[in-house]
C-alpha cells in the first residue's frame, strides 16, 4: 500500500507552497477528492497569497481529470465558500494556509453540503492520494466525461445578504468599530458586510498584494488593531485571520479578547434568550480553565474535544448543539453555519454589545476570569516518543503540585513536528516553571529535534 505524501492535520493539509505543497501533490489531491467526495460539481476558493492561482490550477485539473465539474469562486473566505457549498449541496475546496505566513499554502476540503471531513473520510482520501501520487494511474474519464472548469458569476452577493439577515432586523447605527482584515480573504467583503449594518467602520489591513497576508496584522498580531481602536475612539475592534474563519476582538481600552472570552459571552447571551441548545457549549482541550469555571457558575455544561474545529463541529452536529469553538477564535454557531465564520461572529458580537448598552470591556471582564496560561512548543519527533513514558514522574509531580487550581496538557501538534506543553496555574510564574520543567524533559529525550 502506498503511503500518502502528506497527512491531514487538524484542518486539511498545509506546508510551504511549491516545496511541500507542490502542484504535483495538489493535482493528485484533486484527483483523490474527485473520486471520493460524492458526486456533482466542486467549488474552489482561495485566499490572496501569491501561490493561490498556481495551486488552484492544479487542483482544478485534478478534479476535472476525474470527471468533476469545477466552479472557481476566486478569492473568498473559507466560511463564504462553505456557505455556498451548504446552500448548493456540493463539495468544496479552499486553498489557504489560514494564519500562516504567505509562503505557506494548503487545502481544506468540504464534503457535499459544506461540512468538514470526518476521520473516516480523511483516511479514505489519504489512502487514495497515496496511490495516485505514487503510481500516477491514468484517469478514466474521456471525451464528454471530462470535467469542465468555469468561474462563478457572483459568489458573494447572496452570502452578504444572508449575513445582514442574522441581525434579525436590528442595525448597528451608532457603533464605531475597527476591522482588521489581515490583508486576507475578507479584505473586499468585510467592509461591505459591516457597513451595511449602519455601523461606522474603520478598515485596516485590507490591501492584499499576495505577500502581505497575516504580516504583522490580523488575529495573530493584534497590536495594530489595538492602537487603532484607541486612536479612533472605537467601541471595539474585530481581528480576522487570513481566510476569515477566526475572530478575535479588542475592547474599547485596546485589550485583546480571545476566543474563550467570546464563547463565554455568546454562551451566556444565547442561554438568556433560550437559544443555547441543552445549555451546552463545546470547546477543545486548549480552552482555559477559567472558561470552564465560569460556565460551571453560569449553569452551562462544557463538552471537550481534541484540538481542531472539525472535532468541535462533529460534536455539535452529532448532538444538535448550537455553540462551540476554540480559544484561537474559531467560533461555530451551528444553527447558522457549517464552519467557523469570523465575519458572522463579528456581526453577532457587535449586535450583542449594542443590545447590552454596556461597554464591551465590562462584558468581557464579567464573562470569565482567565487563568495564566503558558504554552511551550518543543521540537520533537512525535512518532518516536511515548509521552506518558517520557514525562511520567515529572508530569505526575506537576499535576499534584497544581491540584484543582491548575491544569496541564501535553499533546503532539497536528500541523508541525512539535509537542505542545500547556500549563495553567494561579500565577504566570507557577505556570512558566511547570511548563519549562516538562519542556526540559522533552528536549533531553532521544526523540528531540535540533532547533
Amino acid at each position: 500500500m502506498s503511503e500518502p505524501p502528506v497527512r491531514f492535520g487538524t484542518d486539511g493539509v498545509r506546508g510551504r507552497a511549491n516545496t511541500v505543497i507542490t502542484p504535483e501533490l495538489v493535482l493528485a489531491l484533486g484527483r483523490a477528492a474527485g473520486s471520493t467526495l460524492g458526486d456533482g460539481p466542486v467549488l474552489i476558493g482561495r485566499d490572496p497569497r501569491r501561490s493561490g492561482s498556481l495551486l488552484e490550477s492544479a487542483l482544478a485539473a485534478g478534479l476535472a481529470a476525474e470527471g468533476r465539474d469545477v466552479v472557481r469562486v476566486g478569492v473568498t473566505s473559507t466560511p463564504a465558500l462553505a456557505w455556498l457549498a451548504a446552500r448548493d449541496g456540493v463539495a468544496a475546496a479552499m486553498l489557504s494556509a489560514s494564519h500562516n505566513p504567505f509562503g505557506d499554502n494548503g487545502v481544506k476540503l468540504f464534503a457535499p453540503g459544506g461540512t468538514k471531513l470526518g476521520d473516516d473520510q480523511q483516511a479514505d482520501l489519504e489512502r487514495v492520494l497515496g496511490v495516485l501520487y505514487a503510481d500516477r494511474p491514468a484517469p478514466e474519464p474521456a471525451d464528454a466525461a471530462v470535467g469542465a472548469v468555469t468561474d462563478h458569476p457572483d459568489p458573494h452577493s447572496a452570502y452578504l445578504a444572508w449575513l445582514g439577515e442574522r441581525l434579525e432586523g436590528r442595525d448597528l447605527t451608532g457603533l464605531r468599530l475597527v476591522v482588521d482584515c489581515a490583508n486576507g480573504s475578507a479584505s473586499a467583503i468585510a467592509p461591505i458586510a459591516l457597513r451595511a449594518t449602519g455601523a461606522d467602520v474603520v478598515v485596516v489591513a485590507a490591501e492584499p498584494d499576495g505577500v502581505n497576508i497575516n504580516r504583522n496584522v490580523g488575529s495573530t498580531a493584534p497590536d495594530l488593531l489595538s492602537r487603532r481602536v484607541l486612536d479612533e475612539g472605537a467601541h471595539l475592534g474585530l481581528a480576522l485571520d487570513g481566510d476569515a474563519d477566526r475572530l478575535l476582538a479588542v475592547d474599547e481600552r485596546g485589550r485583546l479578547v480571545d476566543g474563550d472570552h467570546l464563547l463565554a459571552l455568546f454562551a451566556a447571551d444565547l442561554r438568556a434568550r433560550g437559544r443555547l441548545a441543552d445549555d451546552t457549549v463545546v470547546v477543545t482541550v486548549m480552552s482555559n480553565l477559567g472558561f470552564r469555571l465560569a460556565m460551571q457558575e453560569a449553569g452551562v455544561e462544557v463538552v471537550e474535544t481534541p484540538v481542531g474545529d472539525r472535532h468541535v463541529l462533529a460534536e455539535l452536529e452529532a448532538n444538535r448543539w448550537s455553540l462551540g469553538g476554540e480559544q484561537s477564535g474559531h467560533l461555530v454557531f451551528r444553527d447558522l453555519a457549517t464552519t467557523g465564520d469570523g465575519l458572522l461572529s463579528g456581526l453577532l458580537l457587535c449586535d450583542l454589545v449594542r443590545r447590552s448598552g454596556r461597554p464591551f470591556g465590562e462584558l468581557a471582564d464579567e464573562a470569565m476570569t482567565q487563568l495564566p496560561q503558558v504554552l511551550v512548543n518543543v521540537a520533537v519527533d512525535a512518532a518516536a516518543i511515548d509521552l506518558d513514558e517520557t514525562l511520567g514522574p515529572d508530569l505526575a509531580d506537576v499535576e499534584h503540585e497544581l491540584g484543582e487550581r491548575g491544569r496541564v496538557l501535553v499533546r503532539p501538534s497536528g500541523t508541525e513536528p512539535v509537542v505542545r506543553v500547556m500549563v495553567e496555574a494561579p500565577t504566570e510564574t507557577a505556570a512558566r516553571a511547570a511548563a519549562d520543567r516538562l519542556a526540559a524533559v522533552l528536549r533531553a529525550s532521544p526523540a528531540a529535534l535540533s532547533s
